[in-house]
């Protein structure tokens, strides 16, 4: 059954929205791997990469685990705010995926399906019990690959902004719009991006780019048994009206929450609006468990 949550209607008026995104963001955000707002860094080896996660301490509340996946040439460093948000009610992990952030380079760039074995392997690795999955942009069909393959592994999804929108399946209508997006993000955050392609290599963005295009998200969409949040910003042209709402259609138990005025990168400069939301998901989900 298909739960629509949206908060408020699209399309109703309101005042212009500026994006949140400070000082304190980018400290946060480019920290690693030095401590900082109770967040840590760690390497595990898993399927032969030296894997890097930031992660917070257990709150000790008895509550599902989540783990937050980044969006195609970025990392963990513009979800710390989204981690730190979320930190006093669940543990959060955030792991940079092979070739991004702090993370071993693979000798290739990996396509969606081997971002999500890798995905499995490191939740294999941490041992944890069924997670939260949160994926942002590309990493939307991340997990959402992982959520139709390994589906004992996830408590529940959550599909932020997600990435590849039918009607934009080429590399030029996907960076035409991020640009546009980019008129409505946080200043502050092109720092962050500037060093994560760095990290990355441009080379390993652009390939992995057309991985992304290439990969028809749907197929996994309809597998996907978790409960399922889709969440976008308002103002995102990346993941815009027609492709959530249809997304939300697809996966058999999803709702779709719509954050007004939010650009694409809704997790890094709305962060309190998106764990509300994963709270909300949550705590649904286990009144429905404990009938």
């Amino acid at each position: 059954m298909n739960r629509s949550a949206t908060r408020p209607p699209v399309g109703s008026a309101r005042p212009a929205r500026t994006s949140r995104f400070g000082l304190a963001e980018l400290r946060l955000g480019m920290a690693a791997p030095r401590p900082a707002a109770g967040l840590t860094s760690e390497w595990r080896l898993v399927d032969g990469l030296r894997t890097h996660t930031r992660r917070s301490a257990d709150p000790g509340t008895g509550t599902p685990p989540v783990v937050l996946v980044h969006g195609l040439a970025v990392s963990h460093r513009y979800l710390t705010p989204l981690a730190v948000a979320l930190s006093t009610t669940h543990q959060v992990y955030v792991p940079d995926l092979p070739g991004f952030g702090l993370t071993e380079h693979p000798r290739g760039a990996y396509d969606v399906r081997r971002h999500a074995e890798h995905l499995a392997a490191w939740l294999a690795a941490y041992q944890l019990p069924p997670a939260c999955l949160l994926g942002h942009s590309f990493g939307a069909e991340v997990v959402a690959a992982v959520a139709a393959r390994h589906p004992d592994a996830v408590h529940a999804l959550a599909l932020a902004g997600p990435t590849s929108d039918p009607a934009a399946r080429t590399r030029r209508r996907q960076f035409g719009r991020w640009l546009v997006d980019s008129l409505h993000e946080a200043p502050l955050q092109a720092p962050v991006l500037v060093r994560d392609v760095w990290n990355a290599r441009p080379w390993r963005v652009l390939a992995t780019l057309s991985h992304s295009v290439r990969n028809a998200i749907e197929a996994d969409l309809v597998r996907i048994t978790a409960p399922t949040v889709v969440l976008a910003g308002e103002r995102d042209p990346i993941a815009p009206p027609r492709w959530r709402d249809q997304m939300t259609r697809l996966v058999p138990d999803a709702a779709l929450v719509v954050v007004p005025g939010a650009p694409h990168n809704v997790a890094t400069t709305d962060p309190l609006a998106v764990a509300d939301a994963i709270r909300q998901l949550l705590a649904a989900h286990s009144a429905l468990t404990d009938r």
